[in-house]
């Protein structure tokens, strides 16, 4: 049995998916109101490029009965609650479960392995993270989910990374596009989503405000100015990643490699892109893009840069920006070396943290 906590866009398209496989599929969400078209109609309805119907096992929002004999744990929530969720789940997990973070964004898997044992957690539960979600897609309605796009490869990692063999096993069971990653490290820079989505909402802040996001957010919200920022942005991601001795493709490369969109640079590679079309910005600047991506990726980075000696200064800016567009700061909110113990680490052990778990 597998077991899909949150029921947001993703975790109801990858539920729904999943049980169309064959898979006996149980579905958690914290509030039983958002899944109860789900639980009425018995599982979800796929549209787009999958379709078909999935019919759930369970759709509860009893995290303990969600659990409860799952074999793989699919973590679809937002990477500002996996501290919550890790939490949660830490009286009810056991040693031989595998839970994986759809996505971990950055640092996922370490900052929930240390809410686990926080937690009180006894079991020894494999921990791992996706370095993207497989599919582009929305929910379309009550019980429905419209899959725009699936991805054709997906790094992924477990914590230490001597299991991620056993995690891709597992997953390739139904999807062949997990491909091992060499440690969590590289799944957290492999973080892509840390570059595209603040950068591309912060530039085009007023058009959303001004049009309720009434424009195709990858393709009308990516100019060939705006392609240069995420340049200088992606520039720095990969800079960090090889201070940890981490090789990670350019976003340029992710785009040939996950949709097999190229040109003759990033303006081209992501105008070529049609998985991206149709997938509208979003209405307001209260969203993920912001209030996920930013503390949960782009902090984790610049604060991995600044402990290894290195300003991520586009980075920076970003996070600034988005602070003002928010009014908060989210240097203080997001995901740092300092908070999760490992600031007195050097890259090298770091590393064997990753590798061994030593």
């Amino acid at each position: 049995m597998i077991a899909v906590l949150g029921a947001g866009n993703g975790g109801r398209a990858l539920a729904g998916d999943l049980a169309r496989l064959g898979a006996s599929v149980a579905l958690w969400n914290r509030t039983a109101d958002h899944v109860a078209g789900i639980a009425a109609r018995g599982g979800i309805e796929l549209e787009g490029v999958v379709e078909g119907f999935g019919a759930l096992r369970l759709v509860s929002d009893d995290l303990g009965e969600v659990l409860s004999g799952a074999s793989l744990v699919m973590v679809c929530v937002p990477a500002f609650a996996h501290r919550e969720v890790a939490g949660r789940c830490a009286p009810h997990l056991t040693s031989d479960q595998i839970v994986v973070l759809h996505p971990g964004r950055t640092f996922g898997a370490l900052e929930f392995q240390q809410e686990l044992r926080a937690g009180g957690c006894s079991a020894d539960p494999v921990v791992a993270e996706a370095a993207t979600f497989i599919f582009a897609s929305r929910s379309s309605g009550p019980a429905q989910s419209r899959v725009l796009r699936v991805k054709h490869s997906v790094p992924v990692a477990a914590l230490p990374a001597s299991r991620t063999g056993d995690v891709v096993d597992a997953l390739g069971q139904w999807y062949s596009q997990f491909a091992a990653a060499a440690n969590v490290l590289e799944t957290s820079f492999a973080n892509v989503g840390a570059v595209i989505h603040p950068t591309i909402t912060i530039l085009n802040a007023a058009r959303i405000e001004n049009t309720r996001g009434r424009f195709d957010f990858y393709v009308d919200g990516v100019s060939s100015s705006v392609a240069k920022v995420l340049e200088a942005v992606d520039r720095e991601r990969l800079a960090v990643s090889q201070l940890l001795g981490v090789e990670v493709h350019s976003l340029r490369d992710w785009l040939a490699s996950a949709y097999r969109a190229t040109g003759r640079d990033l303006y081209e590679a992501i105008q070529a892109n049609e998985g991206y079309r149709g997938i509208s910005a979003p209405p307001t600047l209260e969203n993920r893009y912001l209030l996920e991506d930013v503390p949960m990726s782009l902090v984790p980075i610049a604060s991995a840069g600044r402990v290894f000696g290195l300003r991520a200064r586009a980075i920076e800016s970003v996070i600034d920006v988005a602070g003002f567009l928010q009014e908060t700061r989210f240097w203080s909110r997001g995901r740092t070396l300092e908070r999760l113990g490992l600031d007195q680490l050097s890259p090298t052990e770091l590393r064997r943290l990753v590798e061994d778990g030593d």
